[in-house]
């Protein structure tokens, strides 16, 4: 056997329900310890990879692109489509946001936060976060976060929900 026929084996990840393409991309990636640049290899989608975990949407990716992240992901392309914002709604690409108190309950970035239109969670009537409420730091892209906790000071998305403001609801 010739080791160039040897096709290298990667470990599944099951996608959250409304989860980001970002974030699904560094779950994924994380587990096969892979580069944006080695997934983008092994998918022969270039560069791309590194530009969908930015939110870097435009152009937007088409379904022969879809088709070839699915194959390496095992994830339908419908699935990928899901995971990116719905067309002709604006979308922030600064800051990431995020509902603490969402992401206790399921771990990963929602897309929903990202668009222009979302100012806070409705499952929570709180305000999104763009910050650590301890120490001020920005998000960093979703694709990097590895444990849930902000990256400067380690403060954990869950202590997080605590200091989320609730949003003004009229009833």
């Amino acid at each position: 056997m010739e080791v160039e026929n040897i096709k290298p084996w990667l470990f599944r990840v099951q996608p959250y329900q409304g989860e980001s393409l970002s974030h699904f991309l560094g779950r994924f990636r994380q587990a096969n310890d892979l580069t944006p640049t080695g997934l983008g290899k092994a998918a022969g989608l270039g560069g791309a990879i590194a530009r969908w975990e930015k939110f870097r949407f435009n152009p937007p990716p088409s379904r022969q692109q879809l088709e070839a992240l699915a194959k390496v992901v095992e994830v339908d392309a419908h699935r990928l489509a899901q995971m990116l914002p719905p067309a002709g709604v604006g979308m922030k690409l600064e800051p990431i946001r995020l509902c603490a108190a969402c992401y206790m309950e399921s771990p990963c970035h929602k897309i929903e936060w990202q668009l222009k239109v979302i100012q806070g969670c409705d499952r929570h009537k709180l305000s999104l976060l763009s910050e650590c409420p301890n120490c001020g730091a920005r998000f960093k892209v979703p694709a990097v976060w590895l444990d849930g906790w902000c990256q400067r000071c380690f403060t954990t998305f869950a202590d997080m929900a605590e200091r989320q403001k609730e949003i003004y609801v009229d009833n």
